[in-house]
């Protein structure tokens, strides 16, 4: 016993000495616990993860070792208070990997996968912990819990039973190496799409190959040459080059230049990932199976909204009869338009699309990106999203420049409401950099959420994204998509700063992924206000406020080619659930196998050697996998919810209030579909979408 005890006392001085020395494990001294990024370095982060584990495993054992009766609150909440050191430094961490990465932390993140993922089977897979949960479950009507109580025991039971409790030993020890290598599998697969995202650069020297571009492209392909060391202009695959390219550019070749690079990365050559996907849709077989379920889309699909792979498959169905036919009509207008304009091709390809989209567009509604853009401001728009907060939630932002963020371009902003009441941190992260992956989205550091001594942590909240960068000529710019793209993910961020909750798992974005873009969907809406529109859209250079008629047309415009973009996203929605609905691995390679998927369903041509899910990050490595169908769900939510601002007033507080209390604020606290009726009353239908966006008429 006493040697025992000496070793718990050198542990325990080890301990200490770390702790102060990384401060990931510290306590921070920045205002609310804020990260320390102007600390930490990545040498930090392996013995914090290591750290980490070893508390966290010591707080699982300690419940499981308690000679008490097994109850609600030494379970239970013990459990979902536990491995709070490993969840801050993983948060950290994890974000950083897809926001600012480096070769270091794509390193520690390969040794540090088996670790999180032999200690998440530590805690999933535990007989002793499992038993104690299933004791507390088993009694649950007769414990008096209140709802987010009994909510947090429903999904803690069925989080283990889906994570394998039940399993036989020998099945749970095949179980935990399955997920370890999907784990270090999906790692990769990112990398790859990453690198072979940067590998590409178009660098033009011949000015007349510029033929089309507006200037503030050509300024950013400018100021992107010159990071990169070269004479002229360079083009790379990041969307605010890539996307103004495609649909400016006059010159054909140049194009399909770009069009090819994009759509193959990841297929073939050093960063390939047609065997990644077979291989992590492989592994996703085995798991579903040996959990006893036919394929891995009805394993994730159980406990979602939309209650299986059938319904599923069902609800895309539903929307792609109508909309198929109504994108091939848009196809066929823009080939007859091109046509009249001298393209002399039998079918348009799909680096044309983009192009003569935009010429429609423009002709059609005389509205371009290139006439907007001077009215988005980004830093006016900033203020117009904050502003929009504090109409419709009484929220105020406040940026804190003491407040460091993890990257220079980073900035962060305390958050209360108009009682004073500090609600949150906000990091926002607007510009590209070879650092950080495409797209755009929101996360955490923190989750809100009350300790057991009754204090409450309110959340650290993020949005990154990937907007044009100012030039030496011009501020950031925004397009109008972008705009959208930004009330987009300001809508997740609402979700997470207005959490109101005792546990973290349950509160803010934790909740299923078909109800999770409700929140962020809804706030899309306003992008085509012109109430909403008219008080900063002021034009960069003259100060002239938007006209009247620019904004009339972007609204006119709304549903310009709706039908073939919705095509699309059902599109990336019947492949995620091939991918997932398969019960073995098909004869085709993986890009045979998407050609095969979307033959039924294409309005332009699928060039051969060409992939989406190479670099399909949501569905391989981003928590969408058999969850892409959510957007269009949630979509149909928005869609109904909107209605009642529609009704009422875009700045009715009442509704607001009632979309905050019943929705923001609650989390998962109780069923995503109850949550929904409490606000709107009833259930949506995916009519309300198809009416919104001109798909198919209004009903009387």
């Amino acid at each position: 016993m006493r040697k025992l005890f000496f070793a718990a006392i050198v542990t325990s001085a080890a301990v200490i000495s770390c702790k102060m020395e990384n401060p990931l494990l510290t306590g921070s001294n920045l205002p609310y616990g804020a990260p320390q990024f102007d600390k930490i370095k990545t040498e930090h982060f392996l013995p914090a993860f290591r750290q980490g584990i070893t508390e966290g495993k010591a707080e699982i054992d300690a419940i499981v070792a308690n000679p008490e009766a097994p109850d609600f609150a030494n379970t239970i909440e013990a459990l979902e208070r536990s491995g709070q050191t490993l969840t801050r430094v993983s948060s950290i961490f994890y974000n950083l990997l897809e926001a600012d990465t480096s070769d270091e932390l794509q390193a520690i993140a390969e040794e540090i996968s088996p670790l999180m993922t032999e200690y998440q089977m530590y805690v999933s897979l535990n007989e002793g912990l499992f038993a104690k949960v299933k004791a507390v479950y088993g009694k649950r009507d007769s414990l008096g819990l209140e709802q987010d109580q009994m909510r947090l025991l429903e999904k803690t039971y069925k989080g283990f039973e889906r994570s394998g409790a039940n399993l036989s030993p020998e099945n749970k020890a095949v179980y935990s190496k399955l997920e370890e290598e999907l784990s270090l599998t999906q790692l990769q697969f990112s990398k790859n799409s990453l690198a072979a995202t940067n590998a590409f650069k178009l660098n033009i020297t011949d000015e007349t190959d510029l033929e089309g571009l507006p200037q503030y492209v050509i300024d950013m392909a400018a100021a992107t040459a010159k990071e990169n060391g070269q004479e002229g202009w360079t083009f790379d695959l990041s969307a605010p080059s890539y996307s103004p390219f495609m649909k400016f550019s006059s010159r054909r070749e140049l194009r399909e230049k770009m069009w090819t690079a994009y759509n193959s990365k990841a297929v073939g050559g050093e960063y390939d990932n047609t065997q990644l996907c077979r291989r992590i849709a492989d592994l996703r077989i085995q798991i579903a199976g040996i959990l006893g379920y036919r394929t891995y889309a009805d394993f994730v699909t159980e406990d979602r909204m939309v209650k299986g792979s059938d319904n599923v498959y069902a609800f895309l169905e539903k929307l792609m009869t109508p909309s198929l036919p109504a994108a091939r009509k848009e196809v066929a207008e823009v080939l007859e338009f091109a046509r009249c304009q001298g393209f002399e091709d039998e079918v348009i390809q799909p680096w044309d699309f983009s192009y003569w989209s935009e010429r429609l567009r423009n002709e059609r509604y005389d509205l371009s990106d290139e006439q907007l853009k001077p009215y988005f401001q980004l830093e006016n728009c900033i203020d117009a999203v904050f502003g929009l907060a504090t109409k419709l939630y009484g929220l105020r932002f406040e940026e804190r420049p003491d407040i460091p963020g993890y990257h220079k371009d980073v900035h962060v902003y305390d958050v209360k409401d108009e009682n004073g009441r500090h609600m949150a941190l906000f990091y926002a992260d607007f510009f590209p950099r070879p650092s950080k992956r495409s797209g755009a989205w929101m996360t955490v550091f923190r989750d809100q959420s009350i300790d057991e001594a009754g204090v409450e942590n309110r959340p650290f909240v993020s949005i990154v994204t990937n907007f044009s960068k100012p030039t030496e000529d011009s501020p950031s710019l925004l397009t109008h998509d972008e705009l959208t793209t930004f009330l987009h993910e300001f809508g997740h961020a609402l979700h997470g700063m207005l959490a109101e909750g005792r546990y973290a798992s349950i509160t803010g974005t934790n909740v299923d992924h078909d109800f999770v873009e409700l929140p962020s969907q809804i706030m899309e809406n306003w992008g085509y206000e012109k109430d909403y529109l008219k008080p900063f859209a002021w034009h960069y250079q003259t100060g002239e406020e938007i006209p009247d008629e620019l904004v009339d047309r972007i609204i006119e415009a709304k549903n310009y080619q709706a039908a073939y973009f919705q095509l699309r996203q059902l599109q990336f929605g019947y492949l995620d659930m091939a991918w997932h609905t398969l019960t073995s691995l098909p004869e085709e390679e993986a890009v045979e196998f998407e050609a095969k998927v979307y033959a039924q369903s294409n309005v332009v041509p699928k060039p051969e050697g060409t992939s989406m899910s190479t670099t399909f990050s949501h569905i391989f490595t981003g928590g969408y996998a058999a969850g892409y169908y959510s957007y269009k769900w949630a979509e149909v939510l928005e869609a109904d919810a909107y209605s009642l601002f529609a009704q009422k007033g875009i700045f009715n507080r009442e509704v607001s209030e009632s979309f905050r209390k019943e929705i923001l604020s609650r989390g998962s606290s109780d069923d995503e579909a109850v949550l929904y009726r409490n606000f709107r009353g009833h259930d949506p239908e995916p009519e309300a979408l198809l009416e919104k966006l001109g798909i198919v008429a209004g009903r009387n």
